[in-house]
Parts: C-alpha cells; sequence; structure tokens
C-alpha cells in the first residue's frame, strides 16, 4: 500500500510540472506575441531605436533574394528605405515555444506607397527567438514574398 502513496505523490508532482511548463509556454506565446506586434509598429515608423531594443545583434536576416543582412545593415535599410509604410499588419501569427527558444511564423500584409503608387504585398515570414535572461530576442528571420493566393 505504501507504493501506491509513492505512485499518487509522483503523479501529483508530474501533473504540477506540466501545468507550470504549459503557464510557462503560454506566458512566453503572449511576450513573443507583442514583440512581433511592437517590431510590426516600428517597422512601419522606421523606429530604429525600438527594432535595435527587439533584434539580437548577431541578428542574421534573409532577404527576398536570398542574401543575407546583419541587424546593421537591416536597420540602415529601414532609415533609408524610399517607401512609405501606410500597414504593416500580421494576417496570421502563431507562436510555438520549445524551452527558451519560441518560433513565430505568420503571414504579413505591409501596404506602401512607393514612387507615388500604392502597393500591397504579402509575405510568409520565420522569427526564431531565444529567451536570454528573462527577454525575448529575436535572432534570425525570413520573410518570403506570396506570389500566389493561399494563406
Amino acid at each position: 500500500m505504501k507504493w501506491i502513496g509513492c505512485w499518487i505523490l509522483a503523479l501529483a508532482c508530474a501533473t504540477a510540472v506540466l501545468i507550470s511548463a504549459q503557464e510557462d509556454d503560454s506566458t512566453a506565446r503572449a511576450q513573443v506575441l507583442a514583440l512581433e506586434k511592437a517590431w510590426n509598429q516600428a517597422y512601419k515608423a522606421r523606429d530604429t531605436t525600438a527594432l535595435a531594443a527587439i533584434l539580437d545583434n548577431s541578428l542574421v536576416l534573409v532577404e527576398d533574394d536570398g542574401s543575407l543582412k546583419t541587424k546593421s545593415e537591416f536597420l540602415a535599410s529601414v532609415k533609408s528605405a524610399s517607401a512609405n509604410q501606410e500597414q504593416v499588419a500580421p494576417e496570421s501569427l502563431t507562436v510555438r515555444v520549445f524551452g527558451t527558444t519560441a518560433i513565430a511564423i505568420g503571414v504579413i500584409a505591409v501596404k506602401e506607397t512607393r514612387a507615388g503608387k500604392s502597393v500591397v504585398h504579402r509575405e510568409r515570414f520565420i522569427d526564431t527567438w531565444i529567451n536570454r535572461n528573462g527577454s525575448w530576442i529575436c535572432i534570425a528571420t525570413d520573410a518570403t514574398p506570396m506570389t500566389h493566393a493561399g494563406s
């Protein structure tokens, strides 16, 4: 009978750990979602200070053509962009948490004015976040232009 009590105690402990992990994942998901939205707003406003706080110094950014940009190159391109972003909004966004790593996957629609013409383009993106000392920071990002109507 003593082993039944030990088994019940072990089951209770495992359940408590699982519930705690689910709550931690839920909190992490909410934090990364908020950072993704902050990124969109900072990008739209060309707020390189806000972007710099969200992106890791060793950021790897894959461009549409497959080339790579560093954090400083990306921030410089945001600052010097000739297009005026009118809207930067996620159409879909999910976050998956794996301990201290989170992956954000979604589709973003960007409406902007280029040379006096309104242009809308959509991109599927994947961002990799890590939790460093209690704060989430993006270490890698890739956005691929969507040329088909599917989501």
